[in-house]
């Protein structure tokens, strides 16, 4: 089957090495309806090798004429074989690296974002001007804000705010979040590292994605806030927009739940999602040029039918 000739993505991405690093050790896919970031661990060059090898297990995704979330959940088992078979020599502490991001899949012949996150990567939809984050961090310090000992501000300084709990190559069986929300008009989906939520707080993130209507704009405006905050670490940002959707939906609950035994799975309505509330917020402060510079690319196309750039 194909995919909904009406159903048309636009997407804008931009990588950054940030100012202290001197490895990106981030990627990114961007092709036929697939979104995807991965930060990179390890030391030395693990990390670089270990956020291309995910993201080279989970391409195949951008060749299928309709993407099922069966697939996905397939590829992240490959993804997870491969990182940690990466070979970091007798002294390493081996390889791993983060995964967010949104794949544009059918079910029962309704397009939904299904977004996926393992690690403290983030993904963001902005939808009727409120900005969700949908993906939940996989770390020591969300884990603290949970059981109501740290605050989200007390969190973004905290000495073990880089400490997570998740992650593909991990000895443990990683475990991905899969959430599914119908797509709608001109939704707009945030794909990044934490090189940006590091420096930029979501107040700061809303605003940019919300006076800059051109996708590959916004994300080029968000990693120059990073840099300009302090760029303590490599950014990697993807904004993608649904310019057109055939079949409008408001509810998910008869969607069908997943059966993957290493994956967490829920099917949620668009207002299931904390909403984004400026008030408390306070103002925040694979791929790479070879110069270090800006990375950039830009798309628009059918989904998930591929688009014109791939990282």
């Amino acid at each position: 089957m194909t995919a909904d000739p009406e159903l048309t993505i636009a997407w804008g991405a931009s990588s950054h090495r940030g100012v202290r690093r001197q490895l990106n050790e981030d990627g990114y896919l961007a092709a036929g309806g697939v979104f995807l970031v991965a930060d990179g661990m390890g030391g030395h060059d693990a990390g670089e090798v270990a956020s291309a090898t995910a993201l080279d297990a989970l391409r195949p995704l951008t060749e299928l004429p309709r993407i099922e979330p069966q697939h996905v959940e397939a590829l992240l088992t490959v993804a997870q074989e491969r990182v940690r078979a990466i070979d970091t020599g007798p002294a390493g502490r081996g390889a791993g690296t983060t995964l967010t991001g949104v794949v544009v899949a059918y079910l029962e012949d309704i397009a939904y974002w299904l977004f996926v996150n393992v690690g403290d990567s983030r993904t963001y939809l902005l939808s009727g001007g409120r900005l969700d984050q949908v993906s939940v961090d996989h770390s020591e310090v969300q884990e603290l804000i949970d059981a109501g000992v740290l605050t989200r501000d007390e969190a973004r300084t905290h000495p073990r705010r880089n400490v997570i709990t998740r992650a593909l190559g991990s000895h443990d069986e990683p475990r991905a979040d899969f959430r599914y929300v119908p797509v709608v008009a001109h939704d707009r989906v945030l794909v990044c590292s934490d090189g940006l939520t590091g420096e930029i707080t979501d107040v700061g993130i809303a605003e940019i994605l919300l006076t800059r209507p051109d996708p590959q704009q916004a994300a080029g405006a968000l990693v120059e806030a990073a840099i300009a905050a302090g760029g303590r670490d490599n950014i990697t940002v993807i904004v993608v927009d649904a310019t057109g959707v055939g079949t409008s939906s408001s509810g998910a609950d008869t969607l069908p739940r997943g059966d993957a035994g290493t994956a967490d799975d829920d099917t949620l309505p668009r207002d299931a999602f904390p909403a984004w509330r400026a008030p408390d917020a306070g103002s925040g402060q694979e791929q790479e040029a070879e110069d270090g510079a800006d990375l950039s690319e830009q798309g628009v196309g059918e989904a998930p039918a591929e688009s014109r750039g791939s990282a």
